[in-house]
């Protein structure tokens, strides 16, 4: 019995000096049937874009070493209509991250055809871009379009969609911290093939909806070109559609120029949902 202790005191004692293999998962859930953006946005008319294509349903990211593995769950069987060998065509995600939490610290402007902001203590230090263009149609739109802040975003090394879900693996050499401790915003948008000059791959939201346009908002650029995102604690609660449709409330000015432009809370932190696995 004194040896059968002595050999579970070992054991444990070199279970808890062993380095932590394990990668750290943060997840969230988000409502369906909220996207609509500010709640009056409808899709393009063409039947490529099926309903639900755009209604964020789940995201999770985890962290391993120098490597971030991110899970995109939406609201319609994904379709490759346009074959970029990606598994999917019509969307376009774009995950900011905060990574120090800190009042003032990061940028608040968010990536060329988003028309959003981010509220001053929501500053982002990353953000990944998840397309179905291909990495490097993805880092020329990024090294052209991206300004300043270029050096901040991330292009994965591998997208793919099946089913339900998109996956990507990101290298992110020198991130520091643990997902649980970030926050988060997910934007959906649509990935176009043909962007305006100043656009990075998103597609316009117009006042009337068109073949390859969305609709329900203003054909100026003060409108927030975002079909879905997480919002309120992102659990997935019917109170979070209208805390969605708060965030991305906007006003225009004559022809279409910014008055009130969309400003955007993070949901996560300290006490976002983790798992460890």
């Amino acid at each position: 019995m004194k040896t059968s202790r002595l050999a579970w005191f070992s054991l444990t004692a070199a279970l808890l000096s062993a380095p932590a293999l394990a990668a750290n998962k943060v997840s969230f859930k988000d409502p369906t049937g909220d996207d609509n953006g500010p709640g009056t946005y409808k899709y393009p008319t063409d039947p490529v874009y099926k309903p639900g294509s755009f209604d964020l349903t789940d995201f999770s990211l985890s962290k391993k070493g120098d490597k971030l593995d991110v899970t995109l769950g939406l609201n319609s069987t994904l379709e490759d209509a346009w074959k970029t060998g990606s598994g999917f065509a019509v969307q376009l995600v774009f995950v900011f991250i905060d990574t120090d939490g800190k009042a003032g610290s990061g940028s608040t402007e968010s990536l060329p055809g988003l028309n959003v902001k981010f509220a001053p203590d929501f500053g982002w230090e990353k953000a990944i871009v998840i397309s179905p263009a291909g990495a490097e149609r993805v880092k020329t739109e990024v090294a052209s379009k991206a300004g300043a802040v270029k050096d901040n975003v991330l292009v994965p090394e591998r997208v793919k969609g099946s089913g339900k879900k998109i996956t990507a693996t990101v290298n992110a050499p020198g991130l520091q911290g643990e997902p649980s401790q970030w926050r988060y915003q997910v934007l959906i948008q649509s990935n176009e093939g043909f962007p305006a000059d100043k656009d990075l791959l998103t597609r316009k939201v117009n006042e009337y909806e068109g073949q390859h346009r969305f609709g329900g908002g203003n054909d100026g650029e003060c409108d927030p070109h975002v079909m879905d995102m997480l919002a309120g604690a992102g659990k997935g609660d019917a109170s979070e559609v209208k805390a969605q449709h708060e965030a991305l409330a906007f006003e225009c000015g004559a022809e279409g120029a910014v008055k009130t432009l969309a400003t955007l809370p993070m949901v996560g932190g300290a006490a976002a949902p983790t798992e460890k696995k």
